[in-house]
């Protein structure tokens, strides 16, 4: 059976033709494979796992329904959902991942990443990441009442919209060095990631030897998602109706 990797959804209320999609896809592609990867960014934004909003408990409801029927089911966080815990793990009956995280896809050691990390160039970026990532930092958020954290979330939101929009292209994408880096460090010839939303299956070299990087797809105007069995990979897009 096959394994799905999907990223960069950014559930949201505010879309809910990008959530119809995300259930028929756990309902009918999700369905009858090996796992699925959802490399980070699922959510716009993830307050914590107390969150009570419908949009929470649909599709928490839906990953475990996935889960239940046989379904591996793996998350990695993204720079939108770094707060998912442990207890969204279990109530879904998946797994958490660490970025990056090294497995074994039908017998090619891969190396699997949410992506931001790889943005060395964006510096601003990247001092702000480490401050999100600390778990001092976390811990002092989660003690906040839930309104105070929607607010938050949304003012980071706007922030970094208004950051990115002042941003050049090349700054916002990976650096090269970064990945062939990374990929030496972990000795593996395939990396997985998505956070770019540039969906693409890039060549490369890593100390003379041939290598691939495949970026997953935001799910914007299409659903993006890679099938990986022992014949091969596929990366496919599908119009979101």
């Amino acid at each position: 059976m096959p394994s799905l990797f999907i990223s960069d959804l950014h559930l949201d209320s505010k879309r809910p033709d990008i959530l119809r999609a995300f259930l028929h896809f756990l309902e009918h592609d999700a369905r009858r494979v090996e796992a699925l990867y959802i490399l980070g960014d699922l959510f716009e934004a993830w307050i914590g796992d107390d969150d009570d909003s419908e949009l929470a408990r649909t599709c928490q409801q839906a990953l475990k329904q996935l889960s239940d029927s046989g379904t591996l089911l793996y998350y990695m966080h993204g720079n939108r959902d770094f707060l998912l815990g442990d207890a969204f793990a279990r109530k879904t009956g998946g797994e958490i991942l660490p970025d990056p995280t090294l497995i074994s896809l039908y017998g090619t050691p891969t190396l699997l990443m949410h992506g931001d990390s790889l943005c060395t160039s964006d510096t601003d970026y990247m001092a702000m990441r480490q401050q999100l990532r600390s778990s001092e930092w976390q811990q002092n958020l989660l003690a906040q009442p839930l309104e105070e954290r929607r607010q938050l979330a949304k003012q980071l939101r706007m922030a970094s919209a208004e950051a990115n929009s002042n941003k050049a292209e090349d700054i916002m994408d990976v650096t090269p060095a970064a990945v062939v880096d990374i990929m030496r460090q972990h000795n593996c010839r395939r990396l997985i990631h998505g956070h770019t939303h540039r969906p693409q299956v890039h060549s490369l070299n890593v100390e003379g030897a041939a290598a691939e990087r495949i970026v997953l797809g935001d799910w914007d105007q299409f659903l993006w998602f890679l099938r990986v069995d022992d014949e091969g990979h596929t990366l496919e897009k599908r119009p979101i109706a």
